[in-house]
Parts: C-alpha cells; structure tokens; sequence
C-alpha cells in the first residue's frame, strides 16, 4: 500500500495549493482527483488553454496557471482520474476507469470544492437543460459554446458565463435573472462593505456593460419561470415587469449560487452544522480547518463558499497546519507565515455577505410544486416528499425510506438540499430539524469490476492485505 503523510482530496485552488505547502514543508504529498489535470471546476484545464481561449475566459481564470505550475513538485504525487470511494482510519479507496487501488495518509485534507445548487422547477429535467457551471466546463474543456442558450437564475456566475459565452461567439439570447434591482440596491446600501468590495462591483459591473453592448438583454425579478418543449426545451417562460414572456432557445443553463460539496467529509465522519447564510450545510472545524473526525481536515469552498482565493489561502493554512501537527513546521514559524494569509482571507470573506444580499437563490427553487421532481435519479416529485411527511415521516431519512429520494447514482448529492427544505417547510420546523441523509461507500458509483482490480499500489507488502 501506498503511504503518505498527507492525502490531499481535489485538485482545485485549495487543494493545489496545500500540496504545494505541505510538500515545501517536507511532506510527502498524495494530491488526488477525478480530473486528468489539475485546477478543479474553477481552473479547470489552465495548463493546456490557448491564447484564444484564454481571452475568453478571462484574467481572473489564467490566475490559476501558476498553481497549476506549483503542483510539479517532487513531494507531490498526482493521482489523477481517482474518485475517493471510502475512508477508514487514514486509509482511502480510490476508483478509477482503469480500476481501483488503496493509499494510506498520516492525515487527509479534503479540498472538494463547492456544486452548484440545484434549481428545480417545471421542465428541468428535459434535454438541452444543464447547469451553467456545466457550460461553462465545456467551454473551458473542450473551447466548446453552447448556442442559443437562456440562462435562469441568479448569482455572479450566471454574468459570468454569459460574458465568456458572448465572447466565445455565441451570445446568449437573454438572462432570465430571478434577483430583483432591489437586491443590488440594499447589498451596496451597507457602504462600508460595498467600499470595500469596490473591485468586485466594478467587476461585475464591467461585465454587465459587455453584456448590454451585445445585445444580450436581461429580464430582472422573473417569476414562475418554467422551461417548455416536448422531446427537449425549446423556451423558456416567465412573468416579468407585469408581463408573462416566452423566449425562445435551444439549451436553458440554471444557476442561482453554489454550495458546499460536503458528501466526502460527511462519508468522513465529520460534524456538519446548517448555516443559514449559506442556505446548506457546511463541515465542523476550526480556523485552520482541523475537523473533529481524527486526522481529518477541510478547505475551501467545500469548507465555506469564499471563491479562489479564499479556497487557495485555507488550502495554505491547513497545510501548514498539517506540517506543524506532524512536527515538519514549529509553532512559530507557521505562526509567522500564517499571519497574512489569516488577514488577507477574513478580509475576503467579510465581502460574502454584499455577494449573498445581492444575489439571493430563487425562492420557488428552493421549495418547488409538487409537480417538479427533485430527485431526478429515482423521478421523486416534491408532492410525494410532502404526502411522505403527510404520512409520518419526520425527517428525510423516513422521507428516503418511504420514496427512495435520494438511493439514485448521486445518492442525494444533488437532491439533499431540495428534499430538507421541502421537510422542514412540510413540518414547519428550522431545516436543521429535518435532519441529513447518511452518506455510505462507495462515496461515488464505482463498477464491481474495479473493485475486484483493487490493489494496494506499487512497492506494497506482502502482509499489507491482512492490515486492512
């Protein structure tokens, strides 16, 4: 079997940046992720995009290319194209195409990033509907636009894509945006926040100016927004400024803010506690993401949604902290390095609260009608979620036991969030009250076959496979 000192889980911001840490510490490093390439969702392949490309997606994302270039360290072994499939006591199954293997880690840090948090509403699950983030992973992937999309939704992400999509050619034929003006308006009243968060808004505003000079028009406090077609969309409909309004497309792309990606820590055995500001569930854990499941830490968005940066300063942190608790780092040296990093990321994650006031999720989304399924793997519709609770069921585990909500392929990752809201509203209880779905191995689907190819890796002993 293969031992580290520190197993890294994702290959995005944090996680790039903590194997770079920790490696310079003196740690032998095990960086792992389902990708090819490093630079998770949000650089996603920065080391092989081309000039043409780069422009389109912008500086902010080329920003990514030099951690990109940290990760090539000799401490550090990339384990690219692994999902993890299980944790116990340090040790980590891991699945890939070509089969599955098993690492064992001092301590593990999981840098999973955050998912975008589903939209249900009428008509989502027909073809040509996706996720923006998604179109965004094809456009940066593969240089890939998809043409004649809608996008629906709210959050800064939704600007985003429409920008890099305008740029990549292929314009979008509006923004169906579910915020109002007056969400704008009453984030930046908090001037304080707002002076400080002056780059972000000149930003976003620079982006909105793209925006208008192509052409892309914007509806703003859209309402009972429901995606038509038969065989696949074919429009999106809506009510705004008084007026019901249909546009015609060929893909809608949804979005309105991302959440925590927290299937890995809860399958860890980690604490998680609901937050109100992030509307979702996030890990236990302390300044320098220490959990309290035993050599077990967290970092980035899959810790707290903060965006890049913040995601690469926790992954900073916790490695140091990793390399201290091993004894690789002394107290004061990583006090004196930390010191920054602490500052610089508080400041940052004092600007999320303008973000969240000025792009709050879609209400209807967040609690649809009983007609939209929100467990698109086992077709569960949010009525029969709320018969169930009709019926007795108190939580969503006896909601899971008595509709099957949540036992599809993503097992509850997409539809979890959905399903305790609708709970909690059902019993008029807090979402904390709804209760959590247990998260079991494998933590992703993973074939018979690669587990029956399982192996304990290169150099591994003898006796290893009676250790486990």
């Amino acid at each position: 079997m293969n031992r580290f000192d520190l197993a890294v889980v994702g290959a995005g911001p944090a996680g790039m940046a903590a194997a770079r840490e920790a490696a310079e510490a003196g740690l032998c490093v095990a960086l792992v992720d389902e990708q090819p390439r490093v630079g998770g969702q949000i650089y996603r392949n920065v080391e092989r995009v081309e000039a043409p490309l780069a422009a389109v997606l912008g500086k902010e994302f080329m920003s990514g290319a030099g951690l990109a270039k940290d990760v090539q360290h000799a401490g550090i072994t990339h384990l690219a194209g692994f999902s993890v499939l299980a944790f116990e006591k340090g040790k980590l199954a891991l699945g890939a195409a070509s089969g599955a293997m098993r690492i064992e880690a001092r301590e593990v840090l999981l840098a999973t990033g955050a998912i975008e948090r589903p939209m249900p509403m009428p008509g989502w699950t027909l073809p040509g509907v996706m996720g923006a983030g998604a179109a965004q992973v094809m456009l940066k992937q593969s240089g890939l636009a998809v043409e004649n999309a809608v996008l629906v939704g709210s959050g800064p992400l939704l600007h985003l894509v429409a920008v890099q999509l305008t740029r990549a050619g292929a314009p979008p034929r509006a923004i169906v945006e579910t915020r109002r003006r007056g969400d704008a308006r009453r984030a930046v009243m908090k001037w304080r926040l707002a002076l400080r968060a002056m780059p972000y808004i000149k930003r976003s505003l620079a982006n909105l100016t793209e925006l208008r000079n192509a052409g892309v028009r914007r509806y703003m406090g859209s309402r009972d927004v429901a995606l038509l077609g038969e065989r696949r969309v074919e429009s999106v409909v809506f009510a705004s400024g008084g007026r019901r309004r249909e546009v015609p497309c060929d893909v809608a792309l949804l979005h309105h803010g991302v959440i925590p990606h927290v299937q890995a820590s809860r399958a860890a055995g980690v604490s998680h506690i609901w937050s109100e500001s992030q509307m979702a569930y996030v890990p236990e854990c302390d300044i320098w993401g220490r959990t309290d499941a035993p050599h077990v830490w967290v970092a980035g968005d899959g810790a707290w949604i903060g965006g890049a940066r913040v995601a690469e300063l926790s992954g900073r942190i916790a490695a140091l902290g990793i390399a201290h608790d091993l004894g690789y780092v002394r107290s004061v040296e990583r006090d004196r390095r930390m010191a920054a990093w602490f500052e610089e990321r508080e400041f940052e994650l004092s600007l999320r609260p303008l973000i969240d006031r000025a792009f709050p999720p879609y209400e209807a989304a967040l609690t649809p009608e009983d007609s939209v399924a929100v467990c698109r793997c086992e077709e569960v519709t949010a009525g029969q979620v709320r018969a169930a609770v009709a019926a007795g069921a108190t939580n969503v585990g006896d909601a899971k036991v008595m509709t099957r909500v949540g036992m599809g392929r993503c097992q509850g990752r997409m539809c979890f969030p959905s399903v305790a809201r609708i709970v909690a509203e059902a019993r008029d209880v807090p979402v904390v009250d709804a209760g959590q779905l247990s998260a079991r191995p494998p933590i992703k689907p993973v074939t018979l076959g690669a587990l029956a190819q399982m192996h304990y890796g290169a150099g591994a002993k003898e006796g290893d496979a009676h250790d486990d």
